[in-house]
């Protein structure tokens, strides 16, 4: 069992959600990204998504394509996330996934980044444009290295696909919980209780919801309707306003702690950290 496993059973365990984090790696440097990650887990992330800047993220809203365009002028290139994932193995245990597009994984050579990727300490993967028809070209080389190949599954996936797509998912399901891309649009609770009920009946996996949660409010709507929730655009929106200020990293931690504290508030079954 691997890190994103043992995390999300050990939470269940005690009654509690999990919480995903995403931020875009090198915005605004790498330097920051690198601090920001062992903060964040400190105010209570439990999983940490390192988005791969990519000059065309079309599945990304407009806040993370901005945080995109910022990373890759100031020189965030894989090589370089896979370094610093390396350095912070050192001293953290954080399950980490990397986010991304294959164009990137292709150009740096799809058996040479599942090796370096899982000898560096990253636990899982997240192609949102590699659908399953495709992905045994990356899978032949990532499923040996041991890493997780999450899967992405829309409200408008029907019945008949999202089981060929849970088929074969590994690490937990990533439930968008709206139509569209990422922070343009906030999820219906009524909608993702139906729809995770439903994935529940067909995957043994945790489910975990994602694509409009940017309000501690909103977190204690969804979190317990699912195993648990992403928060992306808001927290790097954030850090986009932030920049290099030296009130960044403590800006981000306090917006993570109130989510934090709003998912276990919405679940009183829930122990503190």
């Amino acid at each position: 069992m691997g890190r994103i496993e043992e995390r999300f059973t050990a939470l269940k365990k005690e009654g509690r959600k999990t919480f995903v984090a995403y931020l875009t790696a090198g915005d605004p440097d790498l330097e920051t990204t690198a601090r920001l990650i062992p903060a964040l887990e400190a105010a209570g992330v439990d999983i940490i998504e390192i988005g791969v800047p990519f000059s065309d993220p079309t599945a990304d809203g407009p806040v993370i394509q901005a945080a995109s365009q910022r990373a890759l002028k100031r020189g965030a290139t894989l090589a370089k996330i896979l370094a610093m994932t390396a350095s912070l193995r050192r001293t953290s245990g954080i399950p980490i996934v990397l986010f991304g597009y294959y164009n990137p994984i292709l150009s740096y050579g799809p058996e040479k980044f599942a090796g370096e990727a899982a000898a560096s300490g990253v636990d899982g993967i997240l192609v949102v444009d590699l659908p399953p028809e495709e992905a045994d070209e990356l899978r032949c080389y990532t499923d040996p290295a041991g890493l997780a190949f999450i899967t992405l599954i829309a409200p408008t996936t029907d019945p008949v696909r999202a089981r060929k797509i849970l088929r074969r998912a590994t690490g937990f399901v990533y439930y968008i919980s709206v139509t569209g891309v990422t922070g343009t649009a906030a999820p219906r609770a009524d909608d993702v209780r139906s729809d995770v009920e439903r994935l529940k009946r067909m995957t043994a996996l945790p489910v975990a919801v994602g694509f409009g949660i940017s309000t501690p409010g909103q977190a204690a709507a969804i979190a317990p309707l699912s195993d648990g929730i992403v928060v992306g655009s808001a927290l790097v929106r954030l850090i986009g306003e932030k920049g290099t200020s030296d009130d960044l990293v403590p800006a981000a931690t306090s917006f993570a702690g109130e989510i934090r504290r709003a998912i276990d508030a919405a679940c009183p079954s829930q122990g503190k950290k």
